[in-house]
This record gives structure tokens, C-alpha cells and sequence, in this order.
């Protein structure tokens, strides 16, 4: 079993992901709403993966990417956005679309967890 933070502003949507974690014998970390949340998380209980949502209400995720990516922790963005979207420093990571579907999901976490940290 992985732990798994989720990182999401949206209520529904972190709900829906942690069902699908559950499903995958995952245990999720969170879900963390906003970036302090998500960064204490981390400290208190490092996760082996992350899914962090890209726009927050009034923030971006990308300081909790940084700190994934300092600590080598495999993550991917879920974002409404196209991957283009993305900060260009972190064009290299893995991108999935919303809405995305358990499948969508599924592989692209085993792709995580096998691959250690994911490459487009």
C-alpha cells in the first residue's frame, strides 16, 4: 500500500479521488486544500506520490511540486487546463486531464510508482 497526497480545492473532486485511491489499496495523505496544508502534510506524513490539483482558489500548487521534486517524490498534475498549461519548468511531469476517469487514474499512478519519478 502507497500513501498518496491529494491535493485538490475542490471538495467533490478530492472525494472522488480518494475513493479511487481506496479502490487501488491506496492509502490517501489529505487531502490537503490549500499549499501550507498540503506542505505540513508532507512533513508529518511523506507521502510516496502525489496528485496535486495545478489552480487553487487563490494559489498555484507549484511550491508543493518543488518540494516533491526536492525530496524525489514521484507526482502528477490534475488539472481542467491542457498540459500546456502548465509552468514551463514543470513541462516534464505528468499531466492528466479533468474530468478523468478511474482508468485515467490507475494507470497514470502505476506509471508513478513503478517508474519512481514520470517523464512525458
Amino acid at each position: 500500500m502507497s500513501r498518496v497526497l491529494l491535493l485538490d480545492d475542490e471538495p467533490l473532486i478530492a472525494m472522488v479521488l480518494e475513493d479511487i485511491l481506496m479502490q487501488l489499496g491506496h492509502e490517501t495523505v489529505g487531502p490537503a486544500h490549500t499549499v501550507a496544508d498540503a506542505l505540513g502534510l508532507i512533513d508529518s506524513i511523506p507521502p510516496d506520490a502525489a496528485i496535486l490539483d495545478v489552480n487553487l482558489r487563490k494559489e498555484v500548487s507549484y511550491p508543493v511540486a518543488d518540494v516533491l521534486r526536492g525530496r524525489r517524490i514521484p507526482f502528477m498534475f490534475a488539472t481542467g487546463y491542457v498540459a500546456q498549461g502548465v509552468d514551463r519548468r514543470f513541462y516534464d511531469e505528468l499531466v492528466v486531464s479533468k474530468p478523468f476517469d478511474f482508468e485515467t487514474i490507475r494507470q497514470a499512478l502505476s506509471h508513478l510508482l513503478e517508474a519512481g519519478h514520470p517523464r512525458r
